[in-house]
């Protein structure tokens, strides 16, 4: 039996999104009476979003769900300035034009997966440029700045670790909690923002933007953080081995997104399909109850549900196909990354970087003296090895098992 009433935050809570509220009270009160608008911020400093970010998205999606509207903030304005949370050094600027392509490039994620609609609960994308960019420095000295305190500015995690470790902290990353604060106050007055949703390492930043929000306006404002995912072998959410597990497609091929979640640990399998799909929680209890062969089933399954809502049904199809084609026919599925060699052909051990297999031509070579590299599924030990299809041939080249092109001339 849950401990909330609204629908919002039984929601929330059974789906294993809670890790802290500011007053679940008065929160859960509010959500059972009129419908709330939350929201939460992306700041575009790359032309994808990535699977970490897939957790907050998550928290709009609930929230509309529960019968909410959610607003997606772009944070336009505050990544040029840089989130310190979590980071060990200052954040490369970025230009106004780069800004632009990546949100455009971004926003497709969102289109996906939340509603965009004219109707009461239907999502909104805002970017926060729209305000912080017309800000005038004396005038925010004056208004927002005497809310503020260095003292306690200087307890906050993502200002102390940097002063822990020794590391650099600009004074421009310093405004940067000022910023998002500054944010809910906006979004509170313009749009009745009550519910600001986000990362545990959010949680002094949306205090911050309570607490300014109730001073300057005497207004009551809620937040909400998701815990920090991590994987049962300890890794962070988001990173695979060979980087980033990007959203969009021109970043990271479906195939590779898709395999990404059927190669999910046995231990996390229910708490991904919890997070990260609507499946009904009796189907999510009996999939993460399989044992042995059997949980590669429930794997399949979060794999096609969260590549279905992040990248499309097609792709979904297209990717499990190619598993099949790959893994149980030994063939070579439509779905794989694909290089042309010409008539001259090329030394495998360049061919494995080409195809971005291998990051260096000396990993490369390590890899081919483990005996982690195969041609039509024969071994190839020796680097020089020469790779020139005939006319209309095709080779399939793998590394290890989880790692599969197609080379043709």
């Amino acid at each position: 039996m849950s401990e909330f009433k609204s629908d919002l935050l039984q929601l929330l809570s059974e789906r294993g999104h809670l890790h802290q509220i500011t007053d679940a009270g008065a929160l859960d009160a509010l959500a059972l009476k009129e419908v709330v608008t939350g929201y939460c911020g992306f700041d575009p400093t790359a032309p994808s979003l990535h699977i970490g970010n897939l957790a907050s998205i998550m928290l709009l999606k609930r929230l509309q769900q529960a019968g909410h509207r959610p607003i997606v903030i772009m944070g336009g304005g505050t990544a040029k300035v840089g989130d310190p949370s979590g980071k060990d050094a200052t954040r490369q600027m970025l230009t106004e034009e780069k800004l632009a392509s990546n949100i455009a490039s971004i926003l497709g994620s969102f289109e996906k997966i939340l509603r965009f609609d004219d109707s009461e609960t239907g999502a909104l994308l805002i970017n926060n440029d729209d305000w912080l960019s017309k800000i005038v420095y004396i005038e925010m000295l004056r208004d927002v700045g005497p809310h503020f305190t260095v003292n306690r500015m200087l307890t906050f995690d993502s200002v102390k670790t940097r002063l822990d470790r020794e590391q650099p902290l600009t004074f421009i990353e310093f405004n940067y909690m000022i910023m998002q604060a500054y944010d809910f106050l906006v979004l509170a007055r313009q749009y009745n923002c009550r519910l600001q949703l986000g990362g545990s390492d959010q949680w002094g930043n949306i205090v911050n933007g309570i607490e300014l929000t109730r001073r300057m306006d005497g207004k009551e404002v809620y937040g909400f953080t998701a815990p920090l995912i991590t994987r049962a072998d300890g890794a962070k959410m988001g990173k695979s081995v060979d980087g980033a597990v990007w959203l969009n497609e021109a970043q990271l091929p479906s195939y590779d997104f898709w395999q990404y979640w059927r190669n999910t640990d046995d231990r996390d399998v229910g708490k991904f399909l919890r997070l990260f799909t609507d499946l009904p929680l009796d189907e999510i209890a009996r999939l993460e109850a399989l044992e042995g062969a059997e949980i590669n089933h429930a794997k399949e399954v979060l794999a096609n549900e969260v590549t279905a809502m992040v990248r499309g049904s097609d792709a979904a199809t297209a990717a499990a196909a190619t598993a099949r084609d790959t893994f149980a026919g030994g063939g070579a599925g439509e779905d794989l990354p694909a290089l042309a060699v010409g008539a001259e052909g090329m030394r495998i051990g360049a061919l494995l970087t080409a195809i971005g297999f291998t990051a260096s031509n000396g990993e490369a070579k390590r890899k081919i003296a483990e005996g982690a590299v195969k041609l039509d599924l024969e071994a190839i030990t020796d680097p020089g090895y020469l790779v020139a299809p005939a006319d209309g041939e095709q080779f399939k080249l793998s590394l290890g098992k989880k790692k599969h092109g197609i080379i043709t001339r």
